[in-house]
């Protein structure tokens, strides 16, 4: 081998700036064992509730070093060391991964300053519809909604963007596609714009290893916060637009005549609804009605009465005297409530004095089920006295010790805010401060007028809530209304579990491949797995210095990586073994096997890298972290099996040493084989179509279990204390009273259920998951021995029991997900037939691999379609399916490209062979390499599939099937149907003449 110093300096180079890279994460791993310990020695056990203040100890402890320069760790501080280790995914850490949607609707009606053009608003309502089953951006189809139903009405008109904010870029003569582009591009702007508000929010919540980043041109943000412990407090802090406004509130006491006849209303329109018999079964007079407001309103109930009053009912508790609450309600009852009073009818009811009632519910209090309404002085416009206008805000105490938020406001926001404030004292009226539609607080104004714009937000604060509010306000507000639109969150205890799994089943697979090897190649096997333990250093050393996440996946992606490092050594070994059979001396050997195997390996490397390369471009999460990791192992087992393999082989041979490249025991195995496997095809051929027809059929009748990455929906990992029964849970939460339909299946061990719905799906505000929570803690109870809902739902370290992992897609990105799914599989379909192609200049090579592949994607759809019933582990079709599936098509496409090589070859060797006899042999020639790889490849995957952990279990069950019908393929189907598509004859001498020509023009070059 030439350069071998070269190769030499460039091992050991790599090697130790791995070592270096990877040293971060073993320092960082002692610097968080050392606070554990210094947490262990500062709070006793016996303490209440040690855990806790032992780990918010920890937490101190480690953030006081991260804001030292003081140097921890080979130079470089706290902060230095953690930014350089090993960082850790969501599925290994547990933390919070969302995808955000920012409204561009909202910021359409804010750049047309929320025009009232019919015309404008009819367009948004269709765009709304045509999102639904779209793949194109909100703007594209708001810009196809306005010019179907347009008219004369032009974009450039002064009642839609032809405002005076605009007026600079937008004029009435301005054409539409002026328009169009303006627009677009503050759409983008404002995108980007909220992107670094989430970024700066993030940066001040201080999440290590954050992850935000924009996707696409959708208006689409991904957050991944892994590590998290409080994940509902990340959820509000990302979800917040921070929309500060200021509200004269309304004394609440003239209008209980007002609920009174909202009461009335309802009843009779209740009544109007029922039967003549059931109408009579409720009756009560104006008279009852105002006597059970009064009771409603000061507290006081008649618990004799059965007056059925629809919307008095829902008053739980009074306001106070002269106040702005009208009343406390059930947080459960709060849409109902909204829905009732925002009735058309409902308004008309309204006493002349309110027409521009603004009703509002407060911040829900802590440890409570009720919620405060507000009424708030509104108007036409719906615009605010007072927004925004903030300059700075503080975590700060006020004269009662109380936590609040400090305000200053900016010069125009002081001036306005004195002059709200002279009126309020003036009249003896309070203020609302309400931030994202909920009142904080409405405080009087006692002392006369504020001047200088200082104001202060209370409203029970933690510290750490009133931190996160200040942080927001600071960083401004987000451009649009943010609504979670996925997410997937993964307890600590969950993330530990994977890393456990995941270490187990690494070191399972490595110490069975490295057994393998020297047991069936004997000294060179050694070799090759010194050169496998370099490979992985590297790989890990790599991830290390490009900042990238390890996920669960991601380990799966090495552990696979293992087994295509060891197929380039068995293809080098097969190759080698040939060339002594053929009596060539050892050095002879060792360089000819070498030269000989070079093309497969390189083809059948790049086959399985442009499927990687087009599932790291379509994936997400935990997905592009597969990809990312088989991406980097296939570059550095290419190096370590075509250079430090050769180096060692060269090393030990050139001192004299002998390889046989075998043992006693496998010697003599799959030598001198000669099968005639053309002559089986037919026999292949019906039971292949046996296996199609059959996956097609199963596929139209039972069809898959889609997961909610498909349909949408919401999934939840519960951990009980005893087994339960997952029909028993089923049959529970799809009661119409839950959730009306569910799915509770079990999830690893039989006290573990993995509940999925679609109740409520098209809802992706956090009321919702909240109240969905919630209907699923109460229908659980049962099965919860006593467990309060503040443990269910929590996220603590250690957890043995409750909510342990939640995931929610909307139906709308469910869409999308589905779509790039396909166009992905179909994508690496096209890619690999065209390099195919290109590789074999013959499209017959081509239709063979192709066939293959769709061949083993349909008995894989199939064998799930017909077993996911019954299996005991979850077999739903998700993202990590696809992953799988394109994987089989690498793994397919590799062992039928070393075929097609040795077809290539062989055609160029033996001028005087049948085209039978060519084919024959090279599919016996390469049977010793297909059966090796193949079981070394099932020996890593069934470790995995055994100890890697309940979460990619089923993806790993798809990749043992997608392995064993792969390796059925290469041998019975795709070069078979090579052969069927060949005429015979001049086509056949055509064919060997074009790769004679191939063989001579690569000698050349």
């Amino acid at each position: 081998m030439q350069n071998k110093g070269l190769v030499i300096l460039f091992a050991i180079l790599f090697g130790l700036v791995s070592i270096y890279q990877l040293s971060f994460s073993f320092g960082n791993s002692s610097i968080e064992s050392d606070a554990e310990q210094f947490a262990a020695s500062k709070i006793d056990a016996s303490v209440e509730d040690f855990k806790n203040k032992r780990k918010a100890l920890e937490v101190n402890y480690l953030d006081s070093l991260a804001s030292s320069k003081e140097s921890v760790f080979m130079g470089s501080t706290y902060a230095e060391v953690k930014e350089n280790s090993m960082k850790l995914g969501l599925d290994l850490k547990g933390g919070l991964e969302a995808i955000l949607q920012v409204s561009v609707k909202d910021i359409l009606k804010g750049l047309a300053n929320n025009s009232k053009d019919p015309v404008f608003n009819k367009a948004l309502e269709d765009a709304d519809e045509l999102q639904k089953n779209s793949q194109n951006d909100y703007i594209e189809d708001f810009y196809t909604s306005f010019d179907a139903i347009k008219g004369d009405k032009k974009l450039s008109s002064p009642d839609i963007f032809a405002t005076r904010s605009l007026e600079d870029e937008i004029r009435m003569d301005s054409s539409e596609e002026d328009v169009k582009r303006v627009i677009t591009r503050k759409i983008d702007e404002s995108i980007n714009s909220a992107l670094q508000v989430l970024r700066t929010r993030i940066d001040q919540f201080g999440v290590a290893s954050p992850n935000i980043q924009r996707l696409g041109t959708s208006g689409r943000i991904l957050v991944e916060l892994p590590g998290v412990k409080d994940v509902e407090r990340a959820k509000a802090l990302i979800t917040g637009t921070a929309q500060l406004e200021f509200w004269f509130a309304m004394k609440a006491d003239g209008l209980y005549q007002y609920m009174s006849d909202v009461n009335a209303f309802l009843k009779n329109e209740q009544e109007a609804a029922v039967t003549a018999t059931d109408s009579t079964a409720v009756e009560a007079d104006e008279a009852e009605e105002a006597d059970d407001l009064i009771g409603d309103l000061t507290g006081e109930t008649d618990e004799t009465t059965t007056v059925v009053n629809p919307f008095l009912d829902l008053v739980k508790g009074p306001g106070y005297q002269g106040g702005p609450i009208l009343g406390m309600f059930n947080i459960t009852d709060k849409q109902k409530v909204l829905d009732i009073l925002n009735r058309r009818e409902i308004k008309s009811l309204l006493p002349a004095n309110a027409k521009e009632a603004k009703f509002v519910f407060g911040k829900p209090e802590k440890d409570s089920e009720l919620i405060a309404l507000y009424a708030l002085q509104g108007n036409r416009d719906n615009v605010p006295p007072l927004s925004g206008s903030i300059d700075d805000a503080r975590q700060d105490y006020n004269l009662a010790n109380q936590v609040v938020v400090s305000m200053q406001m900016d010069a125009k926001g002081s001036r306005i805010w004195e002059e709200m404030t002279t009126k309020a004292y003036k009249e003896g009226s309070q203020i609302a401060i309400v931030l994202d539609n909920l009142v904080y607080s409405a405080p009087g104004i006692n002392n006369g007028p504020i001047a200088g714009g200082s104001s202060q937000i209370s409203g029970d604060f933690t510290v750490n809530e009133a931190i996160d509010l200040a942080n927001v306000l600071r960083a401004g507000k987000l451009p649009a209304k943010a609504t979670i639109i996925q997410s997937d969150e993964v307890g600590p205890t969950l993330g530990q579990e994977a890393i456990d799994s995941g270490t187990m089943s690494f070191g399972i697979a490595l110490a069975l491949v490295l057994i393998w090897m020297f047991f069936y190649y004997g000294k060179a096997g050694l070799f090759a797995d010194i050169a496998m333990l370099l490979n992985i250093l590297l790989i890990f050393g790599v991830l290390s210095g490009i900042g990238a996440v390890l996920t669960l996946p991601g380990i799966a992606g090495i552990v696979l990586t293992i087994g295509m490092s060891v197929d380039a050594n068995v293809l080098i070994f097969e190759r080698i073994r040939e060339e002594l059979a053929k009596g060539k001396d050892q050095k002879s050997a060792i360089k000819d096997g070498f030269s000989n195997a070079l093309s497969s390996i390189l083809d059948a490397n790049i086959t399985t890298g442009l499927t990687a390369l087009i599932l790291f471009v379509f994936g997400t999460g935990p997905i592009k972290g597969f990809a990312t990791t088989l991406l980097i192992g296939i570059g550095t087992s290419l190096f370590t099996a075509i250079f430090i393999t050769r180096l060692l082989v060269d090393w030990y041979a050139n001192k004299g040493g002998k390889l046989d490249f075998s043992t006693g025991i496998t010697k003599n195995l799959f030598r001198n084989i000669n099968i005639a496997f053309l002559k089986k095809r037919k026999t292949a051929y019906i039971i292949s179509a046996v296996l199609i027809v059959g996956s097609l059929a199963s596929l139209f009748t039972n069809g898959l279990d889609e997961g909610v990455d498909f349909v949408g929906g919401r999934t939840y990992q519960v951990r009980f204390d005893q087994p339960v029964s997952a029909s028993e849970i089923t049959a529970t939460l799809s009661d119409a009273a839950v959730f009306g339909s569910a799915d509770a299946k079990t999830f690893g061990e039989d006290n573990q259920l993995k509940i999925t719905t679609k109740h409520r799906i098209d809802e992706a505000t956090e009321e919702a998951d909240e109240e969905m929570r919630q209907t699923l803690f109460n229908a659980l109870q049962p099965h919860l021995n006593g467990m309060d809902y503040a443990a269910f739902i929590s996220n603590a370290e250690g957890k043995t029991a409750g909510l342990m992992k939640k995931y929610k897609v909307s139906p709308t990105i469910a869409d999308d997900i589905k779509k790039a799914s396909f166009w992905a599989v179909l994508g690496s379909l096209i890619v690999v037939f065209l390099y195919i192609l290109f590789r074999f200049k013959r499209w017959q090579f081509s239709l063979g691999a192709v066939a293959a592949v769709f061949h083993d994607v349909l008995i894989v759809l199939g064998v799930f379609s017909l077993t996911y019933k019954f299996m005991p582990f979850s077999m739903e079709i998700d993202q990590a399916f696809i992953a799988a599936i394109l994987t089989v098509i690498g793994y397919s496409l590799n062992d039928t490209v070393v075929v097609f090589d040795r077809i290539r070859e062989f055609f160029n060797e033996h001028t005087d062979w049948d085209f039978d006899r060519v084919i024959d042999k090279s599919l016996s020639s390469t049977l010793s390499r297909t059966l090796n790889t193949s079981l070394t490849t099932l020996v890593v995957l069934l470790a995995i599939f055994i100890f890697g952990g309940e979460s990619i279990r089923g993806f790993m069950f798809a990749l043992i099937v997608g392995v064993i019908v792969g390796t059925y393929s290469s041998l019975f189907i795709a070069t078979p149907i090579m052969y069927d598509s060949v005429k015979k004859g001049d086509a056949t001498d055509a064919l060997r003449n074009k790769v004679q020509e191939e063989e001579l023009d690569e000698a050349k070059a």
